[in-house]
């Protein structure tokens, strides 16, 4: 841009010469193909650690006598003894102060991302809600499946809400990085990005 504007690299963009930057990336898409995501933490509902990983037990090969599953791409999970009926019946509600060491000490071992996912949270978020508000005190990135995916299946919600955890910090800094290149402030230049469905997204969100 700098150069087809006459400008030195580095040089500030003048206001009014952009008015708008519309591009595509596949940087999210690289990073989970080449599985270089953030670390990232599951938290789920107390016996369901292991949902995800077993999935809808979809075979491709029926006759395939060894099934090799890809990686998950969370590499902790944290099992809290919490549990909503499907009717909103609440059995069992989180005990935080039980939560908050194990969030600590995934934070302390280098994990900087948290996907919270919950059995029928996606109608009963509350318990998501309290948890993430704890989350958040401590992690960069916390996804939680009612509000990046509020599906009534769990594999669903939860598989979404952890490739938001995995990768949303990799957007995040290619999206400033972008930003902070065009000096968007200064140059008042709107900066968009294409989505997968082929629209476009202001930068922030």
């Amino acid at each position: 841009i700098r150069d087809l504007l006459g400008l030195k690299p580095g040089e500030p963009i003048p206001p009014g010469l952009i008015g708008a930057v519309k591009m595509g990336t596949t940087v999210a898409t690289n990073a989970l193909l080449e599985r270089k995501g953030e670390r990232t933490l599951l938290v789920t509902t107390k016996g369901f650690r292991d949902a995800l990983r077993i999935g809808y037990q979809a075979r491709p090969k029926i006759f395939a006598k060894e099934i090799i599953k890809p990686d998950m791409l969370f590499e902790r999970v944290i099992e809290v003894d919490e549990r909503v009926r499907a009717d909103g019946t609440v059995e069992s509600a989180p005990d935080l102060a039980a939560i908050e060491p194990e969030l600590r000490r995934a934070f302390a071992d280098g994990i900087e991302a948290v996907a919270i996912v919950f059995m029928h949270a996606y109608r009963y978020p509350e318990h998501e809600k309290l948890v993430a508000a704890l989350a958040r005190g401590i992690f960069s990135q916390v996804s939680v499946s009612h509000e990046v995916s509020p599906l009534i299946k769990l594999v669903g919600r939860g598989d979404t809400t952890v490739v938001d955890a995995y990768l949303s910090p990799i957007l995040r800094r290619y999206v400033e990085q972008v930003a902070d290149d065009i000096d968007a402030r200064h140059s008042h230049a709107r900066l968009m990005f294409m989505m997968s469905s082929g629209g476009l997204t202001a930068a922030d969100l």
